[in-house]
């Protein structure tokens, strides 16, 4: 009987999009195997008609959050697994993985209930990637290589943003959930200003990004920019993204849609740095920082609502001559 495989990874959108990486290994390595991924409810639009996996459970965290994590770990008790792979450290997912019934369970040290997996491997910011630190739960069924993100638009999302490729364009993804993680505003409306008209400006975001949106596309008096936020899928977006002349992002989930489409990219980290692991896979990357050394950063690992300085300077002081690289074309 062929081997099956439970990836569970319910944590945020990038997070989710990391962990594909462990799909594509198993697959090149276990190509007749079954796998299945875990995500939590709002993240399974990612993986949607993902071609390797069988099967996508969603778990429901805000209405009945136990109540249907407990119903989903009765379907995983009854499918037998032979493995399950727990990418968080996070109790309740230790104990989903602890009682989901599987042949052998696999962990981070980090989990609170990792004593009682099979393997617990540890878990260390030491300046490898995210996918490095995934790809240590199965380096023993696999090989020594990570295996990169990856995702797969439907032939549909290609259709849906075909338009918007008429001629050379450019992407831009200014938000963040975290404060602390955004490039301001202003500063992007700056860097809108100084691109070439000859190419088009595509904003993009979630439906809760339109604002912000809308306000720099209005703010930077160009009739080269369209606001996209909330009209497209996140795999239209990344359908858009692959073949963009220069995708620029903040450090968030948007830079993660680019390195899955080996999309170009340029990721702005204010009050993080690529040093956690989390940093852009394309072939054709750039990461941009405050080029003076700030005391205060990096001033944590997720960001936050406001600058606990109140200076923000690991943003403000970024000047936007460092974002033209890879030789996009400028009106100055």
């Amino acid at each position: 009987m062929a081997a099956s495989f439970l990836i569970i990874q319910t944590a945020f959108i990038g997070d989710v999009i990391l962990a594909t990486g462990v799909i594509e290994k198993l697959k090149k390595h276990y190509p007749d195997a079954r796998i299945d991924f875990m995500v939590r409810k709002g993240n399974e639009g990612i993986v949607k008609d993902h071609p390797y996996l069988n099967t996508v459970y969603i778990w429901d965290k805000k209405g009945g959050k136990y109540k249907n994590l407990w119903k989903i770990l009765k379907q995983v008790r009854h499918r037998k697994y032979s493995y399950v792979i727990n990418l968080q450290r996070y109790a309740t997912t230790g104990w989903f993985t602890v009682f989901s019934g599987a042949d052998t369970t696999i962990g981070f040290d980090k989990n609170p209930l990792s004593r009682f997996f099979d393997k617990a491997v540890p878990h260390v910011f030491d300046g490898k990637h995210e996918i490095e630190r995934n790809h240590t739960l199965i380096q023993d069924l696999t090989d020594t290589i990570p295996g990169k993100p990856r995702l797969y638009p439907a032939v549909v999302d290609f259709e849906i943003v075909a338009p918007c490729k008429k001629q050379p364009y450019i992407c831009i993804a200014p938000t963040s959930v975290w404060f602390t993680k955004q490039f301001p505003e202003d500063k992007w409306m700056e860097l809108i200003q100084q691109l070439s008209n000859t190419y088009s400006v595509y904003l993009l975001g979630a439906p809760t990004d339109w604002d912000i949106c809308e306000n720099i596309r209005v703010s930077s008096q160009q009739g080269n920019v369209y606001n996209l936020a909330g009209k497209l899928s996140l795999l239209a977006s990344a359908a858009l993204m692959q073949d963009a002349v220069m995708n620029y992002v903040n450090d968030s989930a948007p830079m993660h849609l680019s390195s899955a489409m080996n999309a170009p990219v340029c990721a702005v980290y204010c009050s993080t740095i690529p040093g956690f692991g989390y940093g852009p896979l394309s072939d054709r990357s750039f990461v941009i920082e405050v080029e003076e050394k700030l005391a205060c950063r990096p001033c944590g690992l997720h960001g936050h609502k406001a600058c606990p300085e109140g200076h923000f300077k690991c943003a403000r002081n970024i000047e936007i001559r460092q974002l033209r690289v890879g030789q996009v074309d400028s009106s100055v």
